[in-house]
Formats: C-alpha cells, sequence, structure tokens
C-alpha cells in the first residue's frame, strides 16, 4: 500500500511537472514576443526623438512601450508563480522520498539481520531437509530463492530511489536558481518601467509647452487621414456600386428569359386553341372560345439588397473570411499596435481611427491578411494605399512606399503587395471593412 501511494504521487508530480513545463514555456514565448515589440518601439523612438518637436507616433510608440513593459512584467510575475508551485511541489516530493527511503532501509536492515540471526541456527540444507513431504521441500527451495531476489530486488529499488531523490534535489536547486534569476529580472524591469514612466511624464510636460504646436500637427494629420478616408469610402462605394449594377443586369437577364418563357408558352396555347376550333367547325361541334393572347407584364426588377455575395464564389470568400475572424495573420511579419481602433483623445483635440495603426520596422514587407481581388491602387499625399476585396468584406493597407500589386489582380493570403518606407518610423494603417461599415482590425488578427 505505501508503495502504491508513492507511486501515485510520482505519477501525479509527474504530470504536473509535464504541465507547468507546456505553460512554462509558453510564458517564455510570451515574454518573448514582448520583448521583440519593446525593443521594435524603442529602436523607433531612438529614430523619432532626434526632433525637437514632440510627435503623435513618440507619445503613442511610448505609451505602448510602457504598457508591454507592465505586460512583461506580469509575464514574469505567472513564471514566478509557476515555479513557486514547482518549487513545493518538488520540496514535498524530496520529503517524501527521504522518508520513504528511510523506511526501505530499516527494512533492509531488518531483513540482512534476520537473515544473519537464523544463519547459524538453520542452514539451508538443514531447513530443507526437515521437510515432511518432497511438497514441502520444494516449497521452502522455492521459498529461499525468492527471499534472495526479493533482497535483490529491495536493493535495486532502494539504489533506484537514491537516485531519483538526488536528481529531484537537482531539479529544486535548479529551480531555485531560475526564481533568484527572475527575480533579479523584475527588478530589473521595474527599474527601466520607472525610469520610462519618467520620460513618460517629461513627454506629457513637454507636450503642454507646445500645446499649440501640437494641436496644429495633430489636426493636420487628421485632416490627412479624413482625407485618406473618404478615398477609401468612395472606393468601397464605387465597388458596392459596379456590383450592384452586375446583380441588377443579371436579374434583368432572368427576368426577360422569364418572360420570353412565358410568352411563347401563351403564343403555343393560343396555337393549339385555334387547331382545336378548326376541328370543331369541321365536326359542326360548339367551337371554343378563343381568349385574348395577353403579352406578360415588365416587372421592376428585383436583387439581392447584399450585391457584394451576389455570386457563389463572392458568397463563399465573404463566409471564409468571417471564418477567420481573430486568426488572420498580421499586415506585416513583425510590429506593434501603437494606436487602437476607434475614438482617441489628445489633450484638447478628439479624433477617430477607423484602423489600427502598427508600427513595424524600416522597409518592412506588407501582406495581404487573407485571399481577394485587389481592387485599389492609389497614391494618397506621398505614399500608396491598396484596398483588397473579400467577398463582402475589404482590407486597406495605408502609408506604403512601394506597392508590388496592380488592380483586378487575385491574391494569395500573406502574399507581399508592398513595402513600408525604409527609414524613420514606418507605421502602417490597417482597416477591414464589412461593406462600408469599418471593423475594429484587432479583433480579426490573431493576437
Amino acid at each position: 500500500m505505501k508503495l502504491n501511494r508513492l507511486f501515485l504521487l510520482l505519477f501525479l508530480v509527474a504530470f504536473t511537472g509535464q504541465t507547468f513545463a507546456q505553460s512554462s514555456s509558453e510564458l517564455k514565448k510570451k515574454k518573448q514576443a514582448i520583448q521583440k515589440e519593446i525593443d521594435l518601439l524603442q529602436r523607433s523612438l531612438n529614430t523619432t526623438v532626434k526632433g525637437k518637436k514632440l510627435t503623435l507616433s513618440q507619445i503613442n510608440a511610448l505609451n505602448t512601450k510602457i504598457s508591454l513593459m507592465q505586460s512583461k512584467i506580469d509575464v514574469i510575475n505567472a513564471e514566478m508563480k509557476n515555479l513557486d508551485s514547482q518549487i513545493h511541489e518538488n520540496t514535498t516530493i524530496v520529503h517524501s522520498l527521504k522518508d520513504q527511503l528511510a523506511q526501505l532501509k530499516l527494512q533492509y536492515a531488518a531483513m540482512i539481520r534476520f537473515a544473519q540471526k537464523n544463519k547459524n541456527a538453520y542452514s539451508k540444507m538443514m531447513f530443507i531437509f526437515a521437510s515432511k513431504d518432497f511438497h514441502q521441500a520444494y516449497k521452502r527451495i522455492k521459498y529461499l530463492q525468492e527471499f534472495s531476489r526479493y533482497r535483490k530486488k529491495q536493493a535495486d529499488f532502494i539504489q533506484g530511489k537514491e537516485k531519483n531523490l538526488n536528481y529531484k534535489i537537482v531539479i529544486l536547486d535548479k529551480s531555485l536558481k531560475e526564481k533568484s534569476s527572475l527575480l533579479q529580472e523584475q527588478e530589473n524591469e521595474q527599474n527601466k518601467l520607472g525610469k520610462n514612466k519618467e520620460e513618460q511624464a517629461a513627454a506629457l510636460n513637454k507636450l503642454a509647452k507646445q500645446e499649440k504646436q501640437y494641436k496644429q500637427d495633430l489636426d493636420s494629420r487628421m485632416k490627412q487621414r479624413a482625407q485618406i478616408d473618404k478615398s477609401i469610402q468612395a472606393a468601397i462605394r464605387r465597388e458596392i456600386e459596379i456590383a450592384k449594377r452586375k446583380a441588377l443586369e443579371k436579374a434583368r437577364l432572368e427576368a426577360a428569359r422569364a418572360r420570353a418563357a412565358a410568352l411563347a408558352k401563351a403564343k403555343a396555347e393560343a396555337a393549339a386553341l385555334a387547331r382545336a376550333q378548326a376541328k370543331a367547325r369541321a365536326e359542326n361541334k360548339p367551337v371554343p372560345v378563343a381568349p385574348k393572347v395577353k403579352e406578360p407584364e415588365e416587372e421592376p426588377v428585383k436583387a439581392s439588397s447584399n450585391y457584394l455575395t451576389a455570386t457563389p464564389e463572392a458568397a463563399k470568400l465573404s463566409s471564409a473570411f468571417q471564418n477567420n475572424r481573430g486568426s488572420l495573420p498580421w499586415p506585416v511579419a513583425s510590429g506593434s499596435i501603437t494606436e487602437g481602433f476607434g475614438r482617441h483623445k489628445q489633450g484638447q483635440a478628439n479624433y477617430d481611427n477607423s484602423g489600427v495603426t502598427i508600427t513595424t520596422a524600416p522597409g518592412a514587407t506588407v501582406r495581404a491578411v487573407f485571399e481577394g481581388k485587389v481592387t485599389t491602387v492609389r497614391t494618397a499625399l506621398g505614399s500608396y494605399f491598396v484596398l483588397i476585396k473579400h467577398g463582402e468584406y475589404f482590407t486597406v493597407y495605408q502609408n506604403l512606399h512601394s506597392v508590388s500589386v496592380s488592380p483586378g489582380e487575385t491574391v494569395s493570403t500573406k502574399q507581399a503587395i508592398g513595402t513600408m518606407p525604409s527609414g524613420g518610423s514606418p507605421e502602417l494603417q490597417f482597416q477591414i471593412y464589412k461593406g462600408s461599415v469599418p471593423q475594429n482590425p484587432g479583433g480579426w488578427i490573431s493576437r
């Protein structure tokens, strides 16, 4: 029973150890990903901070960096929590193994003392020859063999437990060292966070002094963004109008075919009636009255209200895009969202962002997040934007330095469509629309 409990305890610890290892591995990956974003933003800040004038990009990058640093500290805390749990479990196992090992050694020592004590009184041969019959003698021989094997098995078992104990002690020591390292890392990150918050406070103080100039720059930027958004909305409306014309034309053709078929049927019925009248006259029978052949009236053409999914292909593509909500790839290989979707406030100014702003590396390749058809490639205020249609959905990629696709071209998921500027702190403006309604890209791309 004791051995069974020990095996059960070892199994549970092995299982929880595996779970811990997986969780620890995931946390390490998450911490590394956060650090990559922090490094990217720091390079961006190093590039833009040389200017004396404070920009919206700098403020957004600094705020995002501080948020990421806090997230990294939270991950470190989660790592330490997991590690504390593992240390507690391993400490429990070490104590249990020590107790079990001590008990096994006591039992083994008693076994050896018993064998030694009875060695002179009863030799093996005398023990066997003292049997009443052959069957009992055979049983005693088997007993001696089993006793010898059991002693060896117990010795091996004790050695195995000692080896396992030593291994657990090494793991425990390693965990304690790792915890010490995490505590040091946490302290370093807290110090860095404090310095960045001081930098943030200085930036806000600088912003207060430059409020007038900053507001002018912000107003100018928002006007530019509104101008580009207006062009994008116009391009989307144009695509909807094209889809509407095609859907209505298709509906007209189908209605014309239906009218022609109805008219042909009516004429055929009239011809059959004429033949029946002629036959009745020849046979002096009552002549059937011929109804007037009335041409079917042209009814108003009706088509589906969702013109963008009027065709099976468009409906299928739209459904596939919808089904990938939350798992679409990022439009760049690396980057950080420095301005989210929706309403924002900077100082006394309020403005809206129809998408998300992603700060990325200079010269980064911009990729399509899903298969679709390029409908628009246009320059706006010194940069390009690309509009891609995915059934009733559209994705927009703004602030591109160069493009590698053309209108009418079909693209696949993650296909390169252009590049970002090679200098400064490039910001990709990424948008998603359902019809003409902007969506929050943060809920569509993978986390």
